[in-house]
């Protein structure tokens, strides 16, 4: 069934789903995109990904990840070694993200001067 609800329907009219909505999906969440911009550099376990974002609670990372992972942009590796360990890394589609991420890094570099905002905290 082809949706109708879009207002760029003379854009994506023939997929069943809006690929901007479906994009908007994958990545709405208050920690995905620092989740996904963080993986970018390599694999991570959970707790240097929590030290990366110290305001998110441990469940909203569990939840974050978990959805990441469902939506199949974030592999998470299981070693069978005691204390257990588990890291967290981009998948093949995951990766395709980087561009849009880096560009994203690149608009907030952008408007952090041409609002002259301090690169310092």
């Amino acid at each position: 069934m082809i949706h109708t609800q879009c207002h760029m329907s003379h854009r994506c009219a023939k997929f069943e789903t809006c690929p901007m909505t479906l994009f908007h999906k994958l990545v709405s969440g208050k920690w995905k995109i620092l989740i996904l911009w963080y993986l970018s550099s390599g694999p991570l376990r959970f707790s240097e990904i929590k030290r990366k974002l110290p305001d998110v609670t441990q469940k909203m990372l569990t939840n974050q990840l978990r959805s990441l992972e469902d939506d199949g942009l974030v592999h998470r590796e299981v070693y069978p070694v005691i204390p257990p360990k588990v890291e967290y890394s981009l998948t093949d589609l995951g990766e395709k993200l980087l561009p849009l991420l880096e560009q994203m890094y690149e608009y907030g570099v952008e408007y952090s001067k041409a609002m002259k905002i301090s690169a310092t905290k």
